[in-house]
């Protein structure tokens, strides 16, 4: 089957699946993950059934060793899980492969990591722009310039991630996640590897730039200063939701 052909089937899998819930733009159902170690296997996640609005903020909270982030890596797209199923921004994820996976987060999501994940050989501005150059966008550098801006770097554009602070860092992810005006944002510990001052400050940057570009805003904190920013709070424990919010 060719290229052609297996996008026309995944979009018509996308039309028939996404019928069941027209209002959401992450669902997952019974979704379990376990790994097999020396020990026998163990359970990540367990049962998990998750319903999210488009422009819903969200915070998953737990212990750590709870599952916040492989949740979160599956509701991404970067996982599959064990068993279940998981809809994001119109699509089935479990039905796709890597390839169809890719599509999906490149059309639709933007990711923020609490180790910044900027490439070390690329500026501030090559970091930012890079969603726009994958993407083949003509006027990556002008948007590049305007976002770093708005994050308060335009002085910095030339510099290495290695001359920035880590607030300055996280500042670059942010322009890198939002760059692209993606429908959903998936952040992880945004601000774990900073001091207090400076996660504040890029707290309310995060939620500055998610209520400009209309975004759903899906996180990942230990902070209860940042998930009581967010509209809905879920905690995990052992893998399971104990309270939905």
């Amino acid at each position: 089957m060719n290229d052609t052909s297996n996008l026309a089937m995944e979009d018509r899998q996308v039309e028939n699946l996404w019928e069941e819930a027209p209002n959401l733009i992450v669902r997952a159902e019974g979704l379990g993950k376990h790994v097999t170690t020396s020990d026998g296997r163990l359970d990540i996640l367990t049962a998990v059934d998750l319903s999210i609005k488009p422009g819903e903020t969200l915070a998953i909270v737990g212990a750590s060793g709870s599952g916040k982030s492989t949740l979160l890596g599956l509701l991404a797209g970067l996982d599959l899980p064990s068993e279940g199923r998981i809809w994001l921004a119109d699509a089935c994820l479990t039905d796709l492969d890597e390839d169809g996976r890719a599509r999906v987060r490149g059309r639709n999501v933007g990711f923020v990591f609490q180790s910044f994940q900027l490439l070390p050989n690329l500026t501030a501005l090559e970091n930012a722009i890079l969603p726009l150059e994958l993407a083949g966008a003509d006027n990556a550098r002008a948007q590049g310039l305007a976002m770093l801006t708005r994050v308060g770097l335009e002085h910095r554009i030339k510099h290495y991630p290695r001359q920035l602070s880590g607030g300055e860092q996280q500042r670059v992810a942010l322009a890198r996640a939002f760059i692209g005006e993606p429908r959903i944002l998936f952040a992880d510990e945004p601000t774990g590897n900073l001091d207090q001052r400076t996660g504040q400050t890029i707290i309310e940057l995060l939620f500055e730039l998610n209520q400009e570009k209309d975004t759903t805003l899906v996180l990942v904190t230990h902070d209860p200063a940042l998930a009581s920013r967010c509209e809905r709070t879920i905690r995990l424990e052992g893998g399971r939701i104990v309270d939905p919010g």
